[in-house]
């Protein structure tokens, strides 16, 4: 590093604005380039392979995308979540801390002023002969100072530039973070009504499996059946009953995890049983096209920016093979006695311009410039990366979605035949044409079949989920990103 200086005192207003306007000349000669928005490893597709699944075209214009179920509890749930979440606060403070950072880098554009200040006062208190030597002195001193790094390389701007996508990827990941917490928030909503309902319709079973046991066992008494029988009877009942206990715990977890979810008391459930929950089918949910996952999902709007930031850095780094320039000014007043003789308060000045390059630093900058490039390359690849699995998971979705909704066509026509068939068998206990087994049997396996329809409509919802999040929300391109810029506003 080859460092100099140029240092003026009292030097003329004519010098100090030809040093100036000299560098805001080079100032405005160096700039940042612009960086371009990355490319996908591999063209995507115009249109998902599944999007027969859902609407190609349009995505949902509202962002609160789990209004479309209908239920007022879900929404309520989610709601209170988005504003009590501590991921979601979390993840905010990042977005402060991140604008923090680049309003710093910012400033480093702009001249540094300050005011300085200083009095001193010195009595030797020896005679006034002696005194002509080491007079006693008095001092008042005061001024602005004046300290700047002008960029001439444009690294502080590339600082900038990298700080300020740190903001975006920021706020970028809170967005993520509200989506995750809200699919979340929906998906232990739905886990928890079903497990709710199974465990309505197992005790139904158990019970109904209890009945047909009770009943082989007075068959038994009257020579009518076997003990065989009768151990198959008990072995169901129990069967049945040995589903409870999974059930309630799945219960159980689910509601601690919305309890933590919403920022409550995990000791105290969220919801209790309803017996009137009804599954609502969701709306149409558009799937819009592969190439709009860039613009709307949160997780990939902050890859991006973290390749423009790394990208940004890597100018900074090369950067550090340039000169640096540094001007400083000093201008004040002060009031000078010297033993009895009193100096009019006269002005002072001190400008300075140093100018430093690095000649022979045994291969640190270009070391530094290889680490920054291999960071600017991983930030690109994991980029990539995203954007495939991205398109993974919302081919993956509307193909769960599809398939649950002819496995759930299907398990409802099966429910209604069997309803219907319980229904006859019923007439012909009552007329006497049939024995109370074989109603049983009818009656359990219309159950058994309305289990199969609770965990469908189960999967239908959690598939719904599924598909919201993977496509970044229910909300359009354009909605995405008011919502990042009003989570950046926020953390200010």
């Amino acid at each position: 590093m080859i460092f100099a200086s140029v240092r003026s005192s009292g030097t003329s207003p004519r010098a100090t604005s030809l040093l100036s306007l000299a560098a805001l000349t080079l100032l405005s000669a160096c700039s940042t380039p612009p960086v371009l928005g990355p490319e996908p490893s591999v063209p995507l597709a115009p249109a998902f392979a599944h999007s027969h699944a859902a609407k190609a075209e349009g995505a949902a214009s509202s962002d609160a995308w789990w209004a479309a179920w209908g239920d007022s509890t879900l929404t309520a749930l989610v709601e209170e979540a988005l504003g009590a979440n501590q991921d979601i606060s979390i993840a905010l403070q990042r977005v402060a801390q991140a604008r923090a950072g680049a309003d710093s880098q910012t400033s480093r554009l702009w001249p540094a002023v300050g005011v300085q200040a200083s009095a001193s006062r010195s009595s030797t208190g020896l005679p006034a002969a002696v005194k002509q030597g080491m007079p006693d002195t008095r001092m008042l001193r005061a001024g602005i100072e004046v300290a700047w790094e002008i960029d001439l390389a444009g690294g502080v701007r590339a600082a900038r530039d990298a700080a300020q996508a740190d903001g975006t990827a920021a706020a970028a990941g809170a967005q993520g973070a509200s989506l995750l917490v809200a699919s979340e928030v929906a998906r232990q909503y739905f886990v928890l009504r079903s497990a709710h309902e199974r465990l309505r319709i197992v005790r139904a079973l158990a019970k109904a499996q209890r009945d047909t046991a009770d009943r082989v066992e007075k068959r038994l008494h009257e020579g009518l059946a076997s003990a065989f029988d009768l151990d198959r009877a008990r072995a169901e009942a129990e069967a049945f009953d040995a589903q409870v206990p999974p059930l309630q715990m799945l219960a159980g977890t689910s509601q601690t995890r919305l309890a933590v979810l919403l920022g409550r008391n995990p000791s105290v459930p969220v919801i209790q049983p309803d017996s009137s929950f009804i599954w609502h089918g969701v709306r149409d949910i558009g799937s819009g096209h592969p190439s709009e996952l860039l613009k709307r999902r949160p997780d990939l709007i902050a890859a991006e920016a973290r390749v423009a930031a790394e990208t940004f850095r890597t100018g900074e780094a090369r950067a550090q093979w340039w000169p640096k320039l540094f001007l400083s000014a000093l201008t004040g007043r002060q009031d000078l006695q010297l033993n009895a003789l009193d100096f009019a308060p006269v002005r002072f000045s001190n400008v300075a311009l140093a100018f430093a390059a690095p000649i022979f630093d045994a291969g640190r900058i270009d070391a530094g410039i290889r680490a920054q490039s291999a960071k600017a390359d991983e930030a690109l690849l994991a980029w990539q990366k995203s954007v495939l699995v991205a398109v993974q998971e919302v081919e993956d979705s509307l193909l769960l979605r599809a398939e649950e909704a002819r496995r759930a066509a299907a398990l409802g026509s099966s429910v209604e035949h069997r309803r219907r068939s319980l229904r006859r068998a019923e007439s012909l206990h009552r007329e006497g044409q049939t024995d109370l087994l074989a109603l049983l049997d009818v009656q359990r396996s219309v159950l058994a079949s309305e289990l199969a329809l609770a965990d469908s409509s189960l999967q239908q919802a959690l598939a719904d989920v599924q598909l919201y999040k993977a496509l970044g929300g229910g909300f359009t391109p354009a909605a995405a990103g008011e919502a990042i810029a009003s989570n950046a506003r926020k953390a200010h």
